[in-house]
């Protein structure tokens, strides 16, 4: 692990509750900015589903936001497998009742230079960064839809989370790039399509977040990493900004956010 994990602030849920009666899935949500960002949601009203592999964090985070009052469903799951992740949304329809947001958080970022580099890695991006979003977006927009059109909002979301490498690449990042310009294009091709029906379609880019993505790294390519981290912004700073984007009246979209710590040049 390159930085430590901070762990996600909590408070207890607030009396002012956009998100009651809608549900949220959120992928990547055993640790970080997919956990930090289900514990917002429920604390905003919202009956949450997470997904990911790792069920004993899963429950843990679920724990927490129970003993906050929320309503969540723990979903084991890896998205990179087709039928998981359509059993995913379609779970969270079934015992939650609908699918108002979908947070496509799950990502890996595994860099380094391109000579030599193991294909295992690049395959693993492609699969989680771009296939798993893939399969998650392709199996929730029909109940998206449905939520717009019938939900208590009268609007749904789709969160896409990129990164800053998803506006510049840089030397030995070029894979992660790659996927994550991906998820940019993406989004902006759906916003376009389901504007007018009042899915919002919302790309967030963080910078340098405390998170345990960059120590999935081969420990070369850890030195490299750590050499260049220094300040850095907490899961919860990237929460945050999701909730901020979900929470918006039906007639405001946010289409893009990029948030850097304030040290951070590019």
């Amino acid at each position: 692990m390159t930085v430590p994990t901070r762990a996600p602030s909590r408070s207890p849920i607030p009396n002012d509750q956009p998100l009651v009666g809608t549900v949220a899935l959120v992928t990547g949500a055993s640790s970080g900015i997919g956990a930090a960002t289900a514990a917002a949601l429920a604390a905003h009203g919202a009956a949450v589903a997470v997904a990911a592999r790792r069920k004993d964090r899963l429950e843990a985070v679920a724990s927490d936001i129970r003993e906050h009052g929320g309503n969540v469903l723990v979903l084991e799951s890896d998205i990179t497998d087709e039928p998981q992740a359509g059993d995913a949304v379609e779970r969270t329809v079934g015992e939650l009742g609908r699918l108002d947001a979908l947070v496509n958080n799950a990502g890996v970022m595994l860099l380094g230079p391109a000579v030599d580099a193991p294909l295992s890695e690049w395959k693993q991006m492609v699969e989680l960064n771009i296939l798993g979003l893939l399969f998650c977006a392709h199996a929730a927009l029909p109940h998206l839809l449905r939520a717009a059109s019938e939900g208590p909002r009268q609007v749904a979301d789709m969160v896409n989370i990129s990164s800053v490498a998803g506006r510049v690449a840089r030397n030995g990042s070029g894979v992660y790039s790659l996927t994550k310009h991906g998820v940019g294009a993406f989004s902006e091709s759906l916003r376009q399509e389901f504007s007018n029906r009042y899915v919002r379609v919302s790309l967030v880019e963080p910078g340098a977040t405390a998170t345990e993505l960059a120590g999935h790294n081969r420990p070369e390519v850890l030195e490299r990493i750590r050499s260049q981290f220094g300040q850095t912004m907490d899961a919860q700073d990237i929460a945050d900004a999701i909730t901020y984007i979900v929470t918006r009246p039906r007639h405001v979209a946010v289409n893009e956010m990029l948030i850097r710590p304030t040290e951070q040049e590019r």
